[in-house]
């Protein structure tokens, strides 16, 4: 009798795919102890696939810092009568699609709140994104001058979440705001979408550089989404060592 030794086991596993067939054959031959075992091992290889997904997803997020939702700071925040901290961070709105506009004061919590939510996303396994407004529109000019720009809009399109922060902070020309445009039409009633700004809705049309453009991104915004405001001093400016 050939000895089965661990590297065996280990090689024979990487080449396979179980099957419920096959699965169910082996698990009706074992001992309850056998089963048991077997068991184990499946739940220990689910859950270890389950953790390299969601480390797959936090390096893809591109996120300039990792945040947590945990001990996030809600005094500087004024949630809609409907809507409240319990139902932001279940996360339930990138199940429906829905968006959110963090809307409000530089320095206030709106960037930490969209990593957050964007980290704690990629932790439940939910493919997500974040961008600032001109890394965005750099990365799909770029796209679109090489040729491959519905490449790289399917692949954003990939994604149930999309954070677009620092929007209306840097103009944008006439190309710019068109590729924009496309990325949040295209994930209308699709994808969620959070928007961080200090530019209430009447002065979109100055960053988009076309009122009717703007007109038509709010009317797809406000349909399926929700208006968060952020009020108070800066944090960095409050604990910054330049008094």
């Amino acid at each position: 009798m050939t000895l089965v030794t661990v590297q065996d086991i280990i090689e024979t596993g990487r080449q396979s795919s179980l099957t419920g067939t096959v699965l169910a054959e082996w698990a009706e031959k074992g001992t309850p102890k056998q089963r048991e075992y077997l068991h184990g091992m499946l739940t220990a290889e689910h859950k270890s696939r389950q953790q390299s997904r969601r480390q797959r997803l936090l390096s893809a997020a591109r996120l300039p810092a990792l945040k947590s939702l945990s001990g996030f700071d809600y005094s500087n925040v004024k949630f809609p009568q409907d809507y409240g901290r319990d139902a932001l961070t279940s996360l339930e709105f990138i199940n429906q699609a829905e968006d959110l506009v963090l809307y409000g004061d530089v320095g206030t919590g709106k960037t930490h709140l969209a990593s957050a939510l964007v980290a704690a996303a990629c932790r439940q396994g939910i493919p997500a994104r974040f961008f600032t407004a001109s890394s965005l529109v750099m990365q799909l000019r770029r796209a679109k001058d090489e040729g491959r720009l519905d490449r790289e809009l399917a692949s954003i399109a990939k994604n149930q979440l999309l954070a677009i922060d620092e929007f209306g902070y840097l103009p944008i020309d006439t190309e710019g705001a068109r590729l924009l445009f496309q990325v949040i039409a295209d994930g209308y009633e699709k994808r969620s979408l959070i928007i961080t700004t200090n530019h209430e809705f009447s002065r979109w049309g100055t960053v988009f550089g076309d009122d009717n453009m703007a007109a038509a991104v709010i009317d797809r915004i406000v349909h399926h989404g929700r208006l968060l405001q952020f009020r108070g001093e800066s944090y960095r400016v409050k604990h910054a060592l330049m008094k």
